[in-house]
């Protein structure tokens, strides 16, 4: 006779459930956290070489003041993925250049050309953006500014995460699978004992040659059992 043991195991299980469920989501916060810091940081520093290539080439162009040329080569940076504006000033502050249509928006007007710090901006109509700013001949000649579009790296930042949280949801089902049916294993023999001493109890005898020859606790307890 074999009695299931289950009340006995429940706290073990109720345990392994609640430090994988620990794990699970200790884990999904440090790899959000990590995605995002290094995808963003990664994104404003691509931003920053856009920036500064375009402010080295724009060097000859700004001397000899072709304007038109300038147009083109934003234009052509402009078609990078993730790059949604690019302007560029001259040292007093006015425009010689952007990629914004139909006109710059305000937002861009009333700030700091000569701000090179990372700004976040929300611009209206067009979206959120991280801008970063490089000088030209060390500002003398004017300044060169790149936005980035916040939407895209958070859309890359998401299925990064996705991945690794669909890799950790798989680890933690079948880590929970292999808990019951490792606590069952080990229930299994002490199910078996408390079958034996009902046995034992009801009729003053019982036959299970097997727990008998475990050389394990049960089977030292079932063999006590015939004393």
């Amino acid at each position: 006779m074999v009695i299931k043991v289950q009340k006995l195991f429940k706290k073990t299980l109720f345990g392994v459930f609640a430090l994988f469920g620990l794990i699970g989501l200790s884990t999904s916060i440090l790899c959000v956290y990590t995605v995002d810091t290094h995808l963003s940081a990664e994104y404003e520093s691509n931003s920053r070489d856009i920036a500064k290539t375009i402010a080295d080439s724009s060097v000859d162009i700004l001397l000899n003041r072709d304007l038109s040329a300038l147009q083109s080569l934003i234009d052509q940076f402009v078609e990078i993925q993730g790059i949604k504006y690019i302007y560029i000033t001259d040292e007093s502050g006015e425009f010689l250049a952007h990629t914004f249509v139909p006109g710059i928006p305000a937002e861009i007007r009333a700030s700091d050309p000569f701000n090179m710090e990372t700004v976040e901006r929300s611009l209206p109509g067009m979206g959120d953006f991280v801008e970063v700013g490089s000088p030209i001949l060390a500002g003398v000649a004017g300044t060169v500014h790149v936005g980035m579009d916040t939407g895209l790296i958070a859309l890359k930042i998401q299925r990064a995460i996705g991945q690794q949280v669909y890799l950790f949801s798989i680890i933690l089902v079948v880590g929970v699978f292999a808990a019951i049916w490792l606590v069952n294993l080990a229930a299994k023999p002490l199910g078996a004992l408390l079958g034996y001493a009902v046995d034992m109890a009801r009729d003053g005898k019982a036959d299970d040659d097997n727990l008998l020859a475990r050389e394990d606790e049960a089977g030292h307890l079932a063999r006590l059992f015939l004393y």
